[in-house]
């Protein structure tokens, strides 16, 4: 059986003389390297090894420090500046795709007290988390990508919620 893969991060620099490089995350992801991930360099170099195993990963949301096996110095380690990394979707921590912009898009959101949201047009990605721009019978509705709202996706499902109160315009008026 195929392992599926996912594109999380992208080698923007060398660090050091140790063969160190700078990563950042890729579409909207958190980042998602951590020591003993398997990942897959692409594109792969004619010859060598095209997988490495993360051996540390330091840093933030806008980059991460990363040194992989067999990379032993700056030379190795520019020849990386560029290319993407890739792991195996199985080997990612769960809810990863909760920030996954990619495969959201499209998918239909339902409330426990609302029912149907909509789909998701739009995934706006924040300093503290994620939104989601949703289209559908309540017109546009800002959910917040937080463990409070979103309860979780299961497959194909709508991915259920339970949105606070003021999020979801009804037609419902006050006298």
């Amino acid at each position: 059986m195929r392992a599926n893969y996912r594109a999380i991060a992208r080698v923007v620099k060398t660090h050091g003389k140790r063969g160190e490089v700078v990563t950042v995350p890729v579409h909207g992801l958190p980042p998602l390297l951590r020591p003993a991930l398997k990942v897959a360099v692409v594109p792969p170099a004619l010859k060598g090894d095209r997988l490495r195993v993360v051996a540390s990963a330091s840093g933030d949301g806008r980059g991460q420090l990363v040194r992989l096996s067999g990379v032993g110095g700056m030379g190795d380690a520019s020849r990386l500046v560029g290319k993407t990394l890739l792991a195996r979707v199985d080997d990612l921590p769960d809810g990863f795709e909760l920030h996954d912009a990619c495969a959201l898009l499209g998918r239909s959101v339902a409330d426990e007290r609302y029912g149907d949201l909509g789909r998701i047009a739009e995934v706006l990605v924040g300093p503290a988390n994620d939104v989601w721009v949703l289209d559908g019978p309540y017109g546009e509705v800002l959910v917040p990508v937080v463990d409070s709202v979103v309860l979780g996706m299961d497959g194909g499902a709508p991915i259920r919620t339970r949105v606070p109160d003021g999020l979801v315009e009804t037609t419902e008026r006050w006298a």
